[in-house]
């Protein structure tokens, strides 16, 4: 799950000109987000002497989406050890695998720690960033006014805008209704009925955490996905005590968790027939758990496990088996005043509806508000299919990083890990601005479409692609989220920074009193 910047869709008209006098702030770099891209950001730059930037963040907190999600029983699906930054390690984790509360302290602890909490510009919203060809810069409207920068460094994220299901009469619908995003911490569920739609990764954490107080809890199901046990347990004192006094430990610990998974790499991208054994443990999990053979059946996909992302519980099952809970597999046809109407009928009548339907990974409203050189915004160029080099930089953005862009997506490991090696390729590339005097830098187009080429070559023979519809697939069907081979060649590629596929241009020496323009 990655920061949120954005919500509405505000358009954006930049001024016409820089006033005189120097009104507008001016910064060397603006971050957007405060999640770990965003606060990963802010600390290396600070790290690596750098005190010019602003981070806009647009709630009054830290924490991008372990600050949005706070839905009953959230929790990573990846362990401790591994979903943190590398320079920050931590031994006090409560479990194996941490709850959103825990990441969330540890974010802001982060940010105090490393002194980068009075860059982050809170309650600001960004409506809009438009490239300025003539002052070679970035203005960027914000809730709070306008503000300039020479490097535009994107952590919005990919999971910072729910996806809300376009369900026929959703509106018409009387009771409570929320997504699992934006959690009614108000709502009182107890003895209510209930319907989660959804069975992915925060309906599986939802259902079991409400069905003890609920009154009765449909499940609308539209494709099963494959479960594996979670191999979760605390952390006891004993090794909590160990891994403070002797620090290599944890580091140990961490590169076993990182080496084990990235094993599985071959299997997801290379050899899905490997993956067998994995679909047979998930089998034993479901068949252990789920006795009524037809429930189970209802809960058995019928895709190569991997093809949608693998999901982890130990509870999911047995909340599902729990004489008032109903699993409902035949289809919404509409909803009406007091519940559902599937397609066989059947009214199920509601009192609230829990949406838990993901994101709009590649439709996020910051790529509609990101405007390049030639005046279209990144939505635009992205209209087929989104394409960025190493995920980062997009021809006809000059100066615009993204951080988790495409084909940064991994299925087996911690995105932490991809998020910090695109980091080291932003401090490469203002490393190389610096040194060369340069005022932009930006990827060429013949660079970024042969990378993209690349992957969609790489990514033929994966299990993402072998034919189910999952996240991973844009409108069109194509795959450009994933990144198809171990995520240290990734690190290998963007550590260092290739100036042979950039173009530079020179800093523009003009008249301290010309205003420069933007173009129409």
């Amino acid at each position: 799950m990655l920061s949120a910047a954005t919500t509405s869709n505000a358009s954006f008209s930049a001024p016409r000109s820089v006033p005189r006098g120097g009104e507008i702030e001016h910064h060397h770099v603006a971050i957007i987000g405060s999640g770990f891209a965003g606060l990963g950001m802010a600390i290396r730059l600070r790290e690596a002497g750098e005190h010019d930037f602003v981070v806009l963040e647009k709630a009054n907190d830290l924490g991008g989406t372990w600050r949005d999600n706070v839905y009953p029983g959230c929790q990573c699906d990846v362990p401790s050890n591994l979903y943190s930054f590398s320079f920050a390690p931590i031994w006090s984790w409560s479990r194996d695998f941490a709850w959103q509360r825990e990441i969330l302290d540890y974010l802001r602890a982060c940010a105090e720690r490393y002194g980068v909490v009075p860059y982050i510009r809170f309650d600001t919203e960004v409506l809009g960033a438009r490239w300025d060809e003539a002052s070679q810069r970035w203005f960027i409207e914000t809730s709070r006014g306008t503000l300039t920068a020479d490097v535009l460094v994107s952590g919005h994220g990919g999971l910072s805008a729910p996806s809300i299901a376009t369900l026929p009469g959703l509106d018409r619908f009387r009771g409570a209704r929320f997504h699992s995003a934006t959690w009614d911490e108000k709502a009182d569920l107890r003895g209510k009925r209930v319907g989660v739609i959804g069975t992915g990764a925060s309906a599986i954490q939802v259902v079991p955490s409400i069905q003890p107080e609920v009154g009765r809890l449909h499940v609308f199901q539209r494709t099963p996905a494959w479960i594996l046990p979670r191999l979760d347990a605390p952390f006891s004192e004993r090794k909590k005590r160990w891994l403070r006094r002797i620090p290599l430990l944890q580091r140990f610990d961490r590169l076993f968790l990182y080496l084990v998974r990235e094993l599985m790499v071959i299997a997801l991208t290379r050899r899905p027939s490997w993956l067998r054994w994995l679909e047979r443990l998930a089998r034993l999990h479901l068949e252990g758990q789920v006795t009524d053979p037809e429930l189970r059946k209802q809960l058995t996909p019928s895709y190569s496990i991997g093809c949608k992302r693998i999901l982890l519980s130990n509870e999911f099952y047995p909340a599902l088996c729990q004489p008032n809970v109903e699993l409902v597999t035949g289809g919404i046809r509409e909803v009406v005043e007091n519940g559902i109407i599937t397609n066989d009928g059947a009214l199920h009548e509601l009192d609230v509806i829990l949406l838990c339907t993901g994101f709009n990974v590649w439709k996020n409203p910051m790529i509609e508000r990101v405007f390049g050189r030639d005046g279209r915004s990144l939505g635009e160029h992205w209209a087929d299919s989104a394409e960025a080099y190493l995920g980062s930089t997009v021809a006809g953005f000059p100066n615009l990083f993204l951080l988790s862009g495409p084909h940064t997506g991994i299925g087996h490991t911690s995105l932490v890990y991809m998020i910090e090696s695109q980091i080291e390729y932003v401090l490469g590339a203002l490393s190389a601005l610096k040194r060369r005097d340069a005022a932009v830098v930006e990827v060429s187009h013949a660079t970024m479409k042969a990378f993209c080429a690349e992957m969609q070559i790489r990514l033929s023979g994966s299990v993402w692609n072998s034919g189910c519809s999952s996240w991973y697939l844009d409108q069109n069907g194509k795959n450009t989220s994933m990144w198809p081979t171990f995520t240290f060649l990734f690190r290998r590629r963007a550590k260092r920074f290739d100036e042979r596929v950039h173009c530079f241009e020179p800093r523009r020496r003009e008249r301290a009193d010309d205003a420069p323009r933007l173009a129409a």
